[in-house]
């Protein structure tokens, strides 16, 4: 399994969130685990919820809804997606329903390395205070978790 680590920048004063992180993968791989809605449910968020996929429809125009469980707690998401590139480009919309019209715009490029492939996703926010509280929120820990499954998904051998 990838040992790379994820690196998470949100640099004070900005409203914008960056993630990195390579892959023992190629970009097919990858791209295919991050958009096929059976194998996104194997990695997309925290270990401790269980996610439920109401839509995932990855084309231009297309939508998103889930839902993420522990216990009593519900938390929902959605989007939509503007630009999808195969392999290469993905800029979609993110809105966590909590809080409703802080709609992030996300931007996640696919490079292929010597090695693998790297992940890197801007994020911006509509201001720098929604960008702070989502970070207070939990989220660094979700993508860090997040990433840590999708290489152990990558290295079972899916997205082939």
């Amino acid at each position: 399994m990838s040992t790379n680590p994820t690196t998470i920048e949100a640099p004070a004063g900005t409203p914008f969130l960056e993630t990195t992180r390579e892959f023992d993968a190629t970009p097919a791989q990858l791209f295919r685990v991050q958009t096929d809605p059976e194998l996104v449910v194997q990695w997309l968020g925290p270990r401790d919820l269980e996610m439920t996929i109401e839509q995932y429809d990855v084309r231009p125009g297309g939508s998103y809804r889930y839902l993420h469980r522990r216990g009593d707690e519900e938390y929902a998401f959605r989007g939509v997606f503007h630009t999808v590139e195969p392999e290469t480009l993905v800029i979609q919309t993110f809105e966590w329903e909590g809080a409703p019209g802080e709609v992030c715009l996300e931007r996640a490029t696919y490079e292929k390395t010597d090695t693998g492939v790297r992940l890197h996703t801007q994020s911006i926010f509509p201001s720098i205070a929604s960008r702070d509280a989502a970070v207070e929120s939990g989220m660094v820990h979700g993508i860090n978790e997040s990433m840590d499954r999708l290489a152990e998904l990558l290295a079972r051998g899916e997205g082939r």
